[in-house]
């Protein structure tokens, strides 16, 4: 007669807990060591200025139709001395209090190393695009009185680089003001036979 300890399966049990709480380890171990690496360097999220606006075209015609076209030129800057920066999607557009005015210009995907700066200056513009009427009629009296006020906006996805460690992406949101003197060309720079360049040189709010 031959007895039944009931612990055959306890061998198996023993070590499928030990490889769970041996992988369980070493992901706690990588988390605390990429935290550990962030905090130590501190990354600072990048630096957008708004340098100039070429405008080709920028024309409010009844009922509500606006057509735009615009070069903006964007100065970006890596602050970090060991964090380099993936831009891997970011898309350019121009909005009027918060109503989109332009479609969506794609910037390629650029690698910024430490310390570097980029500029880019991608061309934006909308033909026709409904306007609401309160912003129609707000447009036409910044118009009569020659500044009219625009956002640029730069939105997209970033990663950090940190010596052979990359992070996941990012949402990026760059927000550049533009006070555009469109009432006076002499205020910019004639380029061809009608286009006017603006010097702006305004600082964008990131949020990262």
């Amino acid at each position: 007669m031959s007895k039944d300890c009931g612990n055959h399966g306890g061998g198996k049990e023993a070590a499928v807990r030990r490889i769970c709480a041996a992988v369980i380890a070493f992901i706690i171990i990588v988390l605390i060591t990429i935290f550990l690496v962030w905090v130590i360097l501190r990354p600072t999220k990048p630096r957008f200025v708004l340098q100039d606006a070429t405008v080709f075209a920028f024309n409010l015609s009844q009922p509500n139709l606006l057509t735009t076209n615009f070069q903006v030129t964007f100065a970006s800057r890596n602050p970090n001395s060991k964090i380099g920066i993936y831009y891997d999607r970011l898309h350019v557009y121009a909005t009027y209090r918060n109503q989109q005015i332009t479609l969506r210009t794609a910037i390629p995907p650029t690698y910024q190393g430490h310390k570097e700066d980029n500029v880019w200056s991608p061309f934006v513009y909308g033909t026709a695009v409904p306007i609401a009427p309160y912003n129609s009629v707000a447009l036409g009296d910044e118009q009569g009185r020659g500044f009219v006020g625009l956002m640029i906006r730069a939105d997209g996805r970033v990663r950090w680089k940190v010596g052979t460690l990359i992070t996941g992406k990012y949402h990026i949101h760059v927000r550049c003001p533009a006070y555009i003197n469109l009432g006076n060309k002499a205020a910019g720079v004639l380029v061809g036979d009608s286009a006017v360049k603006y010097t702006l040189v305004t600082k964008c709010s990131v949020n990262v």
